[in-house]
């Protein structure tokens, strides 16, 4: 990991409550600093106070905070953007193809009251989940299925600790038996079979019979993030497809359903848990708290936690019961840090007593006996059981970790199984497909684009503002100061409770100072921040002036990292990305440009709501014109016109995950065109296209056809007269 300046995201949640522009104004008469760097907000050397220019968050933090919502009707609104937040970053929006199952049961084991078999199954087309069966001997009736993932247990399913070990866990009181304190993993499993239920433990990604892909590699690199391809995301799909396979088998009750695993099973239970409604009842063991987020590949993901964290989407299973353990690690404050979050949503409910956290300070990092009991109690409790409180652990005869192995000489390994390269090939050819099939025809067919396209580009790009926030309330404080005719103002402007502050200029021509005059307005965004209004100083560039002079008031700010948005020590690149994998940086940060898109939105409504406008003309010049147009997608009503310069950039360019323009996710949906067909039908006119028929703007012309919107498509890049050609044009 790289030492350099670090780059943060406050962790308010994107949902606003209005804008607040708050005018740092200079001395009336000077009312900006003009220097060689130009137009100054602030003095020369002062950094806007947003805590984006502070320390970036990461999985090891201390401490993450959250707070819930505090009614119910709030609750149930937020849940429904955090689960598609979880979904997005997982990639399982919209969800992956289900082939049919055909699962391989064999190789019963009889242990007496409870048997062993090996199961194995395809979840995605060469790749396979495998695991063990455990089932009561006898079943009357229908039972209780519980899924059950092992965690970054050494060997996970295959478990084994050593005498040595084991006697320690002995010697503290940790286990009872010495088939426990060898065996944790196996322990589980056959205490909740002897309890009737149906148990399926599989592997995690690169665990026991799981291969060829190994745990931690091959999923990490720039193209993966720009497909948003990840393993925790192949994971919760092989955890989707272990409860397909646990639902469909007859004797299994699929209304009494529980899901129990520790550390990075703990992980894929609360994640299950959030993003699929069948599981009744869950316990995350020592994994889900305030304090680091999870230290695998595997439970990390570019956005999942921006904003939030591991109780936030722990709450998603509200008000189905929730168990969770602690341990002496980042758990052991679960129970003041995480369960009263955790009572506050299930209170809403009226279900407080649903939920539950115990830490166990005296034991290390685990899933030992007493946390066990803990469960089988829960699971006894919620899942209806019927067995005699308290549930202790019995002693048991395990099965030698080989011989529950899946691939045998009667079963050997599948020769279609897939490589990383191979499975995301696959993956990536399934998306090309889905999306080609989900670019509208026609009018109708268009709301499910923007259902699929629209929600995962808020995820994204973190629109904040929803269509009811642009009604209310915006204080403003201005002191009206005049140069060369025109009313000039400058300063921040900012999101309560965002702890944000963008620089912002605002100019007023002289036959446009009336309130009921002030209508139509330009936002100007370039590459160069808000400077790029200017030939050198403080002279105008004569396109703005011509702008001014036909009545239109003119704005501009700098977006994250330009201009006076940045330290004053701030090095390039102006993030300092996790380079073992991405998914640890953005899964709790916003993107560069994603930040840049926020703070176009974030002008745009305070030029709405404070300026009386009620037209706008957006412009993106530079590299700014990519951040404009995906600015224009999310503007629902706001913008009449973008005109924007792509100069020659589409994201299949992206080489390094510190590329500025890296956006996760942005291939999946589309690109540059997907994106910013989210637009119409606003008109766009786009300069500044590499090629004519770039693949990346085929989904742009097809729905700017299908809504007959106003799309001109230019080779060439826009020069500043071109562009003020075209906003002059009625």
């Amino acid at each position: 990991m790289k030492t350099q300046h670090r780059i943060a995201v406050p962790v308010a949640t994107s949902i606003g409550v209005g804008l607040i522009i708050a005018l740092f104004l200079l001395p009336s008469g000077s009312w900006a600093t003009e220097s060689v760097s130009g137009i100054r907000a602030l003095p020369q050397g002062q950094a806007p106070k947003d805590a984006r220019l502070g320390e970036l968050r990461t999985t090891h933090d201390d401490y993450h905070p959250w707070s819930p919502p505090t009614t119910r009707s709030k609750w149930e609104q937020a849940a429904k953007r955090l689960r598609r937040q979880v979904k997005v970053a997982v990639g399982l929006w919209p969800m992956w193809p289900k082939k049919s199952l055909e699962p391989v049961i064999h190789g019963k084991i009889d242990r007496g009251d409870y048997t062993i078999q090996k199961v194995y199954f395809e979840s995605h087309p060469g790749h396979y989940v495998t695991g063990n069966l455990y089932r009561p001997k006898e079943i009357n009736g229908k039972v209780p299925g519980v899924l059950s993932p092992h965690g970054h247990w050494s060997q996970g399913r295959f478990h084994e600790a050593s005498r040595e070990e084991a006697a320690e866990q002995l010697a503290k009181g940790a286990e009872e038996y010495m088939s426990g304190a060898r065996y944790p993993v196996q322990a589980r499993m056959v205490q909740l079979a002897r309890m009737g239920c149906v148990v399926f433990h599989y592997d995690m990604v690169g665990y026991a019979d799981n291969r060829p892909i190994p745990h931690r590699d091959g999923f990490s690199d720039v193209q993966a993030g720009l497909w948003l391809q990840n393993k925790m995301g192949l994971q919760a799909f092989n955890s989707i497809r272990a409860l397909d396979f646990l639902s469909s088998l007859s004797e299994v009750d699929s209304d009494r359903i529980g899901v129990t695993g520790a550390s990075g099973g703990g992980t894929q239970t609360f994640i299950l848990g959030a993003v699929d409604p069948r599981p009744d009842v869950a316990f995350p063991a020592v994994m889900a708290s305030t304090g680091m987020q999870g230290g695998c590949v595997c439970e990390n993901a570019p956005y999942l936690r921006q904003g939030i964290n591991n109780i936030a989407i722990s709450a998603l299973f509200a008000p189905k019961p929730l168990g969770l353990s602690g341990a002496d690690d980042w758990t052991v404050d679960i129970e003041t840090k995480g369960l009263p979050e955790l009572k506050q949503v299930y209170g809403l409910f009226d279900r407080s007593e649903d939920v539950m956290a115990k830490a166990f300070p005296r034991f290390k990092h685990n899933f030992n006996q007493v946390s066990r009991e803990l469960m089988y109690n829960w699971f006894n409790r919620h899942l209806e059981l019927g067995e005699s409180a308290p549930v202790e652990q019995s002693d048991f005869w395990p099965v030698p970790p080989k011989k529950l192995s899946v691939w045998n000489e009667n079963h050997s390994f599948p020769e279609d199984a897939k490589s990383a390269s191979a499975l995301r090939d696959y993956l990536t050819r399934v998306t090309q497909e889905r999306f080609q099939k989900l670019v509208p025809d026609d009018r109708s067919d268009l709301p499910k684009y923007r259902k699929v396209v629209g929600t995962a580009a808020r995820v994204m790009l973190d629109r904040g503002v929803s269509g009811d926030d642009a009604e209310m309330a915006v204080n403003q404080t201005s002191q009206i100061t005049r140069k060369d005719g025109v009313e000039q103002q400058v300063g921040t402007v900012s999101r309560p409770g965002a702890d944000e502050a963008v620089p912002y200029l605002l100019l007023i021509p002289e036959n446009n100072t009336s309130s009921s005059n002030r209508s139509s307005a330009v936002l100007w965004i370039d590459e160069a921040g808000k400077n790029g209004l200017f030939e050198q100083g403080s002279k105008l560039l004569p396109d703005v002036e011509a702008l001014l002079d036909s009545g239109k008031m003119v704005a501009s700010i700098d977006p994250f990292m330009v201009g006076e948005l940045r330290a004053p020590d701030a090095e390039s690149p102006p993030l300092d990305v996790n380079s073992d994998y991405q998914g640890f940086t953005f899964g709790y940060n916003r993107p560069v440009i994603a930040n840049r898109v926020r703070d176009i939105l974030t002008a745009l409504q305070a030029l709405v709501a404070n300026a009386g406008v009620e037209r706008v003309d957006l412009v993106g010049t530079g590299q700014a014109g990519a951040w404009v147009l995906l600015a224009a997608a999310l503007a629902d009503e706001e913008i009449d016109r973008t005109v924007a310069d792509l100069n020659g950039f589409h994201f299949t360019d992206v080489a390094s995950t510190e590329d500025p323009m890296f956006l996760p996710g942005a291939l999946k949906y589309g690109g540059i065109g997907g994106l910013a067909a989210l637009a119409a039908p606003s008109s766009l006119h786009i300069g500044g296209v590499k090629e004519r028929d770039h693949p990346e703007l085929s989904p742009l012309r097809q729905i700017y056809r299908v809504t007959n919107a106003p799309l001109t498509i230019e080779k060439g890049n826009l020069t500043p007269d071109e562009v003020t050609a075209v906003l002059l044009t009625e």
